[in-house]
């Protein structure tokens, strides 16, 4: 699959991720499934063309589609940052890869927000990387400034 001739952000992102300061969900998708990890500050220390190539790779689940993610990740921290990414070992049964269950972090950001939990229909009828988003974003114990919006933006918005 080649790449995205434009970064690929939600509208939710592009207050936040518009000019790249901030890692966007896309680069953080493939960092997840790569198993790598970077710092904002290493992030931010890339050329802004660096960002961008980076935000165009695709979001699919299928390393044989595109590996170059992760070799275009360390040429550029090394020459850009004199750094690499870190390496963890990524989940290989995440919760937002499950349709059969809602995670419950969920549940807790849609009740801090006032809003109607997704049900397991929803949750499922959701594009693997809409549940992956709301996974990423719901999986600490505060509330998070871009899961309404991002629940807006997946149609999932519904007041409780």
């Amino acid at each position: 699959m080649a790449l995205h001739e434009a970064p690929l952000l939600f509208r939710f992102e592009h207050d936040s991720s518009e000019n790249l300061t901030f890692i966007p969900m896309c680069v953080r998708f493939n960092l997840d499934r790569f198993g790598l990890r970077i710092s904002l500050a290493q992030w931010q220390l890339l050329p802004y063309e660096d960002r961008r190539l980076l935000a165009c790779f695709p979001v699919d689940e299928d390393a044989e589609i595109e590996p170059n993610f992760d070799h275009a990740l360390f040429e550029m921290m090394r020459t850009h940052a004199n750094v690499e990414p870190e390496w963890f070992a990524a989940e290989e049964a995440p919760a937002w890869r499950d349709v059969n269950h809602v995670p419950a972090g969920l549940a807790h950001q849609a009740q801090l927000a006032n809003l109607r939990e997704p049900g397991l229909e929803d949750w499922a009828q959701l594009a693997p990387f809409q549940r992956y988003v709301l996974a990423k974003l719901a999986r600490k114990p505060e509330a998070n400034h871009d899961f309404v919006p991002a629940m807006r933006e997946f149609g999932l918005a519904v007041p409780r």
